[in-house]
């Protein structure tokens, strides 16, 4: 199984790629779940059905445009609550409730067209929105050697800081891209998980979680 998600996650990333030079929107992207993502089978089982139902998924178009509407420089979060371990494939995760949380400095007309984006971007994980918002959304993502280092700060609502995995991160040896990305991207590597937070309405919980292997740093294309 665990071959299996190997062989998925690179068919994907190379799909990606070839695609991303035609793209018409493109960016950075970051994902955090609340089970980790790169792990071993011993650790992934012990989270199974219990963790990962929730996740935070965050776009920040460096340029493009969603159906005609130009995007450059905006960013969208969304907040998901999930009914089963997001990436397991023998318990179904569906219907997921989420929240989107749109950059404050958008139009009117923008704000629709982030709203498509995320929906198109997330597919089932955004097909049931009980929440639309705003505020002002901050995403520093590192480069070369920080390339690991991601902090994403949206409002009070809700919060992402991450850094590169090291040695120190692998604990039981057999450690692997256990969980692939829950949405198309054109690059993303596993990073180490700070700190995650969400403390909006809409979800029915909250949560503030440290120290996990539990993320995607990376760039989509769409």
């Amino acid at each position: 199984m665990r071959k299996f998600w190997g062989v998925v996650v690179g068919v994907m990333l190379a799909a990606g790629t070839a695609v991303s030079a035609r793209a018409a929107i493109k960016g950075d992207y970051i994902e955090v779940r609340s089970a980790d993502v790169y792990t071993g089978p011993c650790f992934a089982n012990s989270e199974v059905g219990l963790e990962g139902k929730q996740a935070i998924l965050a776009w920040r178009i460096k340029r493009g445009s969603w159906q005609g509407t130009s995007l450059d420089g905006l960013s969208v979060v969304s907040v998901v609550q999930a009914n089963a371990t997001l990436g397991d494939p023998y318990h179904n995760p569906y219907p997921a409730k989420s929240i989107l949380i749109l950059d404050e400095r958008a139009t009117t007309q923008q704000r629709q067209a982030l709203v498509g984006f995320a929906k198109s971007a997330a597919g089932r994980l955004t097909s049931n929105v009980v929440r639309v918002t705003s505020a002002p959304i901050q995403v520093e993502v590192g480069e070369g050697r920080n390339h690991g280092r991601v902090r994403m700060v949206a409002g009070e609502l809700a919060r992402v800081q991450t850094r590169s995995l090291c040695q120190g991160d692998h604990i039981c040896g057999n450690e692997e891209v256990y969980y692939p990305p829950l949405t198309k991207v054109a690059h993303a590597m596993p990073a180490f998980t700070l700190e995650q937070s969400f403390s909006g309405e809409g979800l029915g919980t909250v949560w503030n979680r440290m120290d996990t292997r539990s993320a995607f740093v990376g760039n989509f294309a769409l």
